[in-house]
């Protein structure tokens, strides 16, 4: 697979942040074949291995849950899949609220969006799991953001290639 080829594939499961893959082609480090498991592997080095102001950008390249480029309809595929799945296109007016100030908060707090790794969440699970994180320390919420950010990585990767992304 050519540089261009592999980039256009994978530029997307780190959202917004193409320069994951090419640096996970650049190092020469991909296994053939090409695994769900492998290519998360390499991916998730060059995203750990990006400078503190690289990896903010990755984590603010993510959008608002049920925010307002999922009402405009301006999520990337993967994101408004990954919504609807867990029921975000279909909130409450009350709940749409609650999401809304909860984003606002957190932002305001951290300085980036909340992130979650949504699949096999309902909207009540992912509302309990903001309101549990946006207490957590700027350090604590900066890594589990991370991670979630890396699992996001590798379900993209299991819905695109073989070797156990669903974890």
């Amino acid at each position: 697979m050519t540089r261009a080829d592999f980039i256009a594939r994978f530029g997307g499961v780190f959202e917004h942040s193409p320069f994951i893959a090419e640096r996970a082609y650049d190092a020469a480090e991909i296994e053939v074949p090409l695994t769900a498991a492998g290519l998360h592997e390499a991916m998730a080095a060059q995203f750990r291995a990006a400078s503190a102001d690289e990896q903010l950008g990755v984590l603010r390249a993510h959008p608002d849950l049920a925010g307002r480029l999922a009402i405009a309809g301006e999520l990337t595929e993967d994101s408004r899949k990954e919504q609807a799945g867990a029921g975000l296109d279909r909130l409450s007016a009350e709940e749409h609220a609650r999401f809304t100030a909860l984003n606002a908060a957190y932002v305001e707090k951290f300085g980036f969006p909340f992130i979650i790794a949504v699949k096999g969440l309902t909207k009540d699970d992912i509302l309990r799991a903001f309101e549990t994180r946006i207490e957590n320390n700027r350090i604590q919420e900066l890594e589990t953001a991370k991670a979630q950010v890396e699992r996001i990585a590798l379900l993209r990767l299991g819905a695109l290639l073989p070797g156990d992304g669903n974890a």
